[in-house]
Formats: C-alpha cells, structure tokens, sequence
C-alpha cells in the first residue's frame, strides 16, 4: 500500500495510480457494457465495480470517468479507451477538475498514514459536491475507492446521495467484498462485475509489457495472484514471488529446517509496511501444507498431523488479527508448529 498522500491510500507497489494508467487489460466485456449506455443517453446513476484486489477496478472507474468528462474516445485503446495527451485526460490526472471527486480513507497528517476508514466527514462531501454546478455545464463525476472501507454513518451518508440521484452526475463504487455493504447501497447500483483473466494469459501480459523479467517470473506471479494483473505486478514489485518460494523450501525442509531461518523470515515479514506481504505468506503457507497433506494422502499415509496443523494455523492468524497479537511471534509460532509435525513425523511419533 501506498503511505504518499498524493498517489492514493489504496496504490500498490509497482502499480501506476489508476488516474495514470490508461491501459487496461482483461475487460472489454464491461467495458462495452459502461461505453454502450453512456453512448444510449441513459446512463444508470450509479455503478458498482466489483472484482478481486488486483483485478483493475479502480483503472476502469477511472477510464469511465474520463469519457463522462468528455475526453476524446480512442477506440484502438478499448471501449472506453482515451489517450493521455487529451486536454480533459491531462486536467484530470492532475487532479485539477472541480468535476471530480475520489472519497478514499483520508490521510492522517499527525501520524503520516492512511485513516482505517472512510470517515462520515468523507462521505458527506458527496451530496454538497453533487449540489454544485458543473464547472462546464456537464456531468460531474465522484469514485469512492474503495467502498468495503466505509465505516456506517460514512454509508448512510452516501446513500442519501444514491437516494436522490444528481442531475448528470454518476457514481463508481469500487468494491472488493460486495456483499459487505449494505442491501440499500447495493440495490441502488448497476454492477459491473470483473473476474481475473485466465493465469496464463496474465502472464503473457506481464512478459510483453515488461512487469516481469522472464517467463518463470510472470508464470509464478499470476499463479499467486490468481490471474489478476496489478496484484501480480504488485506480488513482483514488492517480492512476493522470492517470498513464496522461501516459505515453499523452508516446508519443504520440514524438519531440517533452521531457527536462523525462521527467525530472518519473521524478522523480514514483521517490519513496518509489510501487512500486504503477512497476509501472502499465511496463504502460502496454508496452501504448503495443503499440498503436504495431499501428497500424504495419495501415498495411503495418515494426514491427520497435516490437517491439523492446517486448522491450527488457520486459527491462530484468526485470532492474531482479531486480538492484534505481535506478527513476528505470531510468525515464529506458525513456522514452528509446521517445523514440529515433521519433526514428530520424522520420529514416528
């Protein structure tokens, strides 16, 4: 995640910020669906874009954005394809329109990262955005990214919004969890749903536009990130991809694996910024051991140990979340008990 106040709280690294990034790979389906009732004259109101992390939601939201504002279509670059040298595309990449509005979790000046929450002060910056003129005559246009970030009162603020739809003004939604926000949120919305392109598509997508250095790279990272483009790009620019496969080698090491080992994953993992990389190597680690289990199995040897290890780990990253617990111990002791069943079954214990 992004700690510069000026790209966004929701930029991953070695992703563009969406208002820079005017390609976009895998969705022309909703693309066309956004682009032919734009083109019909009767655009719904409000438009949810729902999807995986990574998938593009927010870069399509801000594609549509750019044509409601009246860039120029650039039908070679897609449905809703623009060109970055388009007066309209230069004012709003420079976040100088008085016509658009982006609700995100705002920035805490005193503790120099981004608030846990959109905040109801946030979200009632809406309705008087909306009361306002367009600066020339035209539409107005306002991206909440992301919504699953809305507390409450920050929701109830913005429905009154979706209650009374503005007078040619459109909203964008971009929402990993849909099924989080509340019912009369989502029934006021159209939805544009994304879904991954197929992982080895992605992968030729990072090797041709140079995201990933060689084929076994690109392959890796789309597996990881199930297919979906920027969490890939994001997986190879902050080295999630090394990062799975030294949780892979120490699982594989089982038993013979090292304190020393351990202890520097831990350490690295349990640094300030690196939430993102925690969450993938639970996901790794559990997925590791699925894969012990399995081979077990299809040898007729007893999984047992291995499955619940993999109910034991999967509680203690519940309540380690829940109760805030120290991620590194937290680390050391998932690693530990996955170190200490092939210990016991080296032993025959």
């Amino acid at each position: 995640m992004s700690t510069d106040p000026d790209t966004g709280s929701d930029v991953q690294p070695g992703c563009l910020p969406p208002r820079e990034r005017y390609d976009l790979f895998g969705h022309e389906a909703a693309e066309r669906a956004f682009a032919t009732a734009w083109d019909s004259g009767r655009l719904h109101h409000a438009w949810m874009i729902t999807g995986p992390r990574g998938v593009g939601k927010a870069s399509l939201a801000w594609r549509a954005a750019r044509r409601v504002l009246g860039a120029r279509p650039m039908p070679e670059a897609g449905p809703l394809g623009t060109s970055a040298e388009d007066p309209v595309c230069k004012v709003i990449e420079a976040q100088a329109t008085p016509d658009l509005l982006v609700l995100r979790r705002p920035w805490d000046d005193k503790r120099k990262r981004w608030r846990g929450e959109i905040t109801v002060e946030e979200a009632r910056r809406a309705p008087h955005f909306f009361e306002m003129s367009s600066g020339g005559g035209g539409w107005r246009v306002c991206i909440v990214d992301c919504a699953d970030d809305m507390n409450n009162n920050a929701a109830n603020a913005l429905l009154k919004t979706l209650e009374e739809p503005p007078k040619q003004g459109v909203l964008f939604l971009v929402t990993h969890t849909p099924g989080r926000l509340p019912a009369t949120i989502r029934s006021r919305c159209r939805r544009l749903a994304l879904r991954a392109p197929d992982i080895d598509a992605t992968a030729e997508w990072l090797e041709q536009t140079g995201g990933a250095a060689d084929t076994g790279a690109a392959m890796a990272a789309s597996r990881l990130a199930g297919g979906a483009p920027g969490r890939a790009l994001a997986l190879i620019a902050g080295g999630g991809v090394e990062l799975a496969a030294d949780v892979n080698l120490l699982v594989d090491r089982g038993a013979a694996a090292s304190d020393a080992d351990i202890r520097k994953l831990a350490e690295r993992l349990s640094l300030k910024g690196q939430e993102e990389m925690r969450d993938l190597f639970y996901e790794v680690l559990a997925n590791a051991i699925r894969l012990q289990a399995r081979d077990r199995g299809e040898a007729g040897r007893d999984t047992t140990a291995w499955l619940d290890c993999w109910r034991n780990i999967n509680t203690l990253v519940r309540d380690a979340n829940g109760l805030y617990l120290d991620p590194k111990q937290t680390i050391l002791s998932a690693l530990g008990q996955v170190r200490d069943v092939a210990r016991r079954e080296k032993a025959g214990v």
